[in-house]
């Protein structure tokens, strides 16, 4: 009996597996926005992709990934002696996973940010597909993942890594995006508050998450110059690491300039403290795919001497190497990747919650011709009905969409990239297939974004003083 109801209870979702976003998550959410809706089932749909990719590097499913005919055959093969290669099938089939998962993930969402070119209001039919439809492109996207596990290694695994690598790149830029839109919004949000209640309350708060941005930014940067570099080597990271330091330290100066001020007078320190701590992870992000294993001690390394220093002779505490604890199946996400990930998870949310009409970046995701302040739920007649039959979400996007669903959906395919480097830390297969390593192209990847970063933000200051005849308020 239970049987039969759990049947029924299953089918009644069928129409809303084919409807809009605003059925699917009508019980928990009855007065939501479409639009938000919508952007928060796809993130979730990226989510779960990026979960079943964490899955095929457990050993279990190594395993059976193992017995898939012809998968045991290509690309990453490898015979390093710390890691544990079955005699049977040197590849990192869980490696091999994680590169068709995303593949199928990604060549999906940017079939779909093809598809929603120039979609402006929730009136074209193609909105329609992107609201709602959810069987069919679920189905579509596993169908797509089966079918990729079946695409021969080699040159596929090697051009895949190269796109994954620009994917990456372009994606750790718009992090950076997201984040000045973080903070410009916030630091509007405190200055209205001081314009309306006590400002001396909120002015002291802006001042101590300032602080907190540029302590713990310097501290990095010790930390960083303590455990990344010695004194008669590791050249490279001590660039890294001082260039960026300079960097940061003009920008900074550059966001409290008068001339920057007059244009933008809520532009200043706390959005500069937020991407100098930004600036700094990705300097460290880079290092940590550095090759030489004396200048790129590890994480888990460093925490481990940190919190139990080791007393060497002489009665002198010095480090002592001590690797990660290595997983029976010889690779997993360690604290560098579960960092990355952290960052795609909050970056993909606060994606899935903003609006166009209170974003100072706005312009970046909607055209100026395009973007609309759409009015408010009660404004735009907004209720529980319309036309006599009941609504379980509101339709805000009639008079206009409220972001480019073809961004959204470019956006969503440059993180499946992301996840599918992270995963698999950046490492890049040789020519022959025969190793796998961290290599240098990895590393200028991701030290060359920080400084493109820094160069947005500069832009996001000094456009206003260029561009006078374009509104940025």
């Amino acid at each position: 009996m239970g049987a039969v109801l759990g049947v029924f209870s299953l089918a009644s979702w069928v129409p809303c597996l084919c409807s809009g976003a605003s059925c699917l998550l009508c019980s928990c959410c009855p007065n939501s926005k479409n639009s938000t809706v919508t952007r928060l089932i796809y993130a979730f749909i990226l989510f779960l992709g990026a979960a079943v990719s964490c899955i095929m590097l457990t050993e279990g499913m190594e395993s059976q990934l193992k017995k898939i005919p012809g998968f045991c055959e290509g690309g990453f093969k490898i015979n390093v002696a710390e890691r544990k290669v079955d005699k049977d099938c040197d590849v990192l089939v869980g490696y091999k996973a994680v590169y068709r998962i995303n593949f199928a993930l990604a060549i999906f969402f940017f079939a779909f940010s093809l598809l929603m070119l120039k979609v402006k209001t929730s009136k074209d039919p193609r909105a329609a597909v992107h609201n709602g439809f959810w069987f069919f492109k679920i189905a579509a996207i596993v169908g797509i993942m089966v079918g990729s596990f079946y695409i021969p290694g080699g040159h596929f695994t090697t051009a895949w890594f190269i796109v994954g690598m620009v994917g990456a790149f372009l994606f750790i830029l718009i992090q950076l995006v997201l984040l000045v839109d973080f903070a410009h919004s916030w630091n509007e949000s405190w200055v209205n508050r001081m314009e309306e209640g006590n400002p001396r309350c909120w002015y002291a708060a802006l001042l101590s998450v300032t602080s907190v941005c540029y302590v713990l930014s310097v501290v990095f940067v010790g930390l960083l110059y303590a455990y990344y570099t010695k004194p008669d080597g590791c050249t490279e990271n001590k660039f890294f690491i001082s260039i960026n330091l300079i960097l940061c330290f003009v920008v900074s100066i550059i966001s409290i300039l008068p001339k920057i001020q007059e244009h933008q007078p809520r532009s200043g320190l706390l959005q500069s403290s937020l991407i100098t701590l930004y600036t700094m992870y990705l300097t460290w992000s880079a290092m940590s795919n550095e090759p030489d294993r004396s200048c790129n001690p590890g994480l888990w390394s460093i925490v481990t001497h940190m919190t139990a220093p080791t007393l060497a002779p002489g009665n002198s505490t010095a480090v002592v190497s001590t690797p990660a604890p290595p997983s029976k199946s010889g690779h997993f996400v360690d604290l560098e990747n579960f960092i990355g990930l952290t960052g795609f998870v909050l970056c993909l949310l606060y994606s899935s919650i903003r609006t166009s009409n209170n974003s100072q970046v706005s312009k970046l995701t909607l055209s100026g011709s395009d973007s609309v302040i759409l009015r408010d739920t009660a404004a735009n007649g907004g209720s529980d009905e319309e036309d006599g039959q009941p609504r379980r979400a509101v339709d805000n996007e009639k008079e206009g969409v409220q972001y480019s669903y073809f961004l959204f959906h470019f956006m969503l395919s440059l993180a499946s990239l992301y996840i599918m480097m992270t995963l698999t830390s950046w490492y890049s297969p040789d020519a022959e297939f025969q190793s796998m390593t961290s290599k240098w192209p990895a590393v200028w990847v991701k030290i060359s974004s920080s400084w493109v970063c820094l160069l947005l933000y500069v832009w996001t200051l000094v456009a206003p003083l260029v561009l006078t005849n374009r509104d940025f308020s």
